[in-house]
């Protein structure tokens, strides 16, 4: 039939022309995007830099922590390890948890959120903890609208693809974690940490990343940055949090200059005479970064890699320090009657269980399985080292204070160490669904409502955290009684 050859006509013509524009249209683009990519291996872009420590201030001063702001008889840490939103949207639920628990103490009505002094987070928990920090009761439930709720990893995704942040990545100074540091300080609407001091009784903030060379914790913290001899007043909470969730590979390094070189007011760290190795290895790690023509430049990634609780450092301080009496005893001026510890743990399962398989595992599985698997041998080392710590710390306020000079802690101090991991997730939340939840900055809705069903309820839930309670009761009523 006719119908199946096509015979050219001048009404053709027109039809040629309108199919023929829109592919000409789509090369010249492909062919500007390719020659942008070129052009932009001359880009010098360079990123935020950490500044000098200012000449006004006093480094042996900047290298103590920060005094307790709230109740000095109550000190709380409390901490959020890594996961992604997952991690995220866990530690919001035990925030919040602590935001509905209502206590008598100390002759005043409170709740337990206003008596942090500390929060301290890695990777996805520092999201949450520095968010905490810098808006305090505001975060709830603005964090969960702006961040939790929202797809911020495709948001990310599309936000590096625009043509200049592709041209800003061909700089040898900028990687593709300055572009997730831009995006977080529209979450944090470009606060630094001058701006949680400014705040009067928010919680000192403790964001860890990990030293790329050292293998070990490095933390924003005046101490830390009095060794680099650099301002933290300065730096973007954006920084710090994206510096803590820089996974190797998948996000690029950030770097930190070191000017010690430079520095008007030098340092020295004695060598440490301690017997306990973690004690010697901190205090090596600290020296290391006295040296700037070794070290010019720090370059830190994710910080689970070196502790993914983030409680880690502050336990080898503790024991660099002398003990749990030398380390708190320039943050309190009064008594401290109870330590408080909340680890907040949002590890998830390997997605499989090779070990039922005779297979060769394939490189998702090994991966998979050294980061969820053999990796959290490391948390598990953490936790089991904070139990044996606490009990070392009760055993040296066992001592009777005429032992003891200036005690910091009232003699009927306690110690209570909170664990709430998301393993002990009820079957009826859904416990092996939650430990699955993917690695990621963003999760579907209906995980972000379980993970903070789960954070309320296993902290609700925990026996330590119920003795916490019962003992502020027993000692109110003792208090009452006199």
């Amino acid at each position: 039939m006719s119908s199946t050859k096509h015979v050219a006509t001048p009404s053709d013509q027109p039809e040629v022309s309108l199919s023929v524009e829109p592919l000409s249209r789509r090369c010249r683009m492909a062919v500007a995007m390719v020659l942008v990519l070129l052009l932009g291996a001359c880009s010098t872009v360079r990123p935020w830099q950490n500044q000098p420590m200012r000449v006004s201030q006093d480094r042996a001063a900047a290298a103590q922590d920060t005094p307790v702001v709230g109740d000095p008889s109550m000190l709380m840490l409390v901490s959020m390890s890594g996961g992604g939103a997952r991690a995220a949207a866990f530690g919001y639920g035990v925030l919040d948890a602590l935001r509905q628990t209502q206590v008598h103490w100390q002759g005043r009505d409170t709740n337990l959120l206003d008596e942090i002094d500390v929060i301290s987070g890695v990777s996805g928990g520092s999201i949450m903890a520095a968010y905490f920090a810098a808006f305090g009761k505001e975060a709830f439930p603005a964090f969960e609208e702006q961040f939790l709720r929202k797809n911020f990893q495709d948001n990310l995704i599309s936000y590096a693809l625009k043509p200049t942040n592709l041209h800003d990545l061909t700089s040898l100074w900028f990687g593709r974690s300055n572009l997730l540091e831009r995006r977080l300080d529209e979450l944090f609407k470009g606060k630094t940490f001058a701006d949680i001091q400014s705040r009067p009784g928010q919680p000192a903030l403790l964001v860890s990343a990990t030293d790329l060379s050292l293998g070990s914790n490095f933390e924003f913290t005046g101490r830390q940055f009095s060794l680099i001899c650099s301002d933290l007043d300065s730096v973007p909470l954006s920084f710090a949090v994206a510096a803590s969730s820089a996974v190797p590979l998948a996000l690029s390094p950030l770097t930190l200059k070191n000017f010690n070189g430079e520095c008007p007011q030098p340092m020295d760290l004695k060598v440490s005479t301690a017997t306990d190795y973690r004690a010697r290895l901190l205090r090596e790690s600290q020296r290391s970064y006295l040296d700037a023509t070794a070290r010019p430049y720090i370059h830190l990634v994710d910080g689970g890699l070196a502790d993914n609780l983030g409680l880690r450092s502050v336990l080898d301080r503790a024991q660099a320090d002398g003990g749990i009496r030398d380390s708190v005893r320039h943050i309190s001026r009064t008594k401290i009657k109870k330590l408080v510890i909340i680890a907040v743990n949002a590890e998830r399962d390997p997605a499989q269980h090779i070990d039922a398989s005779d297979q060769v595992p394939s490189t998702g599985q090994v991966i998979d399985t050294l980061l969820f698997g053999a990796g959290a041998r490391a948390t598990h080392e953490t936790l089991g080292l904070l139990k044996d710590t606490a009990q070392a710390w009760r055993r040296e306020l066992g001592r009777t204070a005429s032992d003891v000079q200036d005690d910091p802690f009232a003699p009927d101090a306690q110690i209570h160490v909170i664990n709430v991991n998301l393993r002990d997730a009820p079957d009826m939340i859904g416990r092996s669904f939650l430990l699955q939840i993917p690695t990621a900055f963003s999760v579907a809705p209906v995980e972000v409502s379980l993970l903070i069903d789960a954070g309320h309820h296993i902290l609700q839930e925990s026996p330590e955290f119920k003795a916490l309670l019962e003992s502020m009761r027993v000692v109110e009523v003792e208090a009452e009684g006199k």
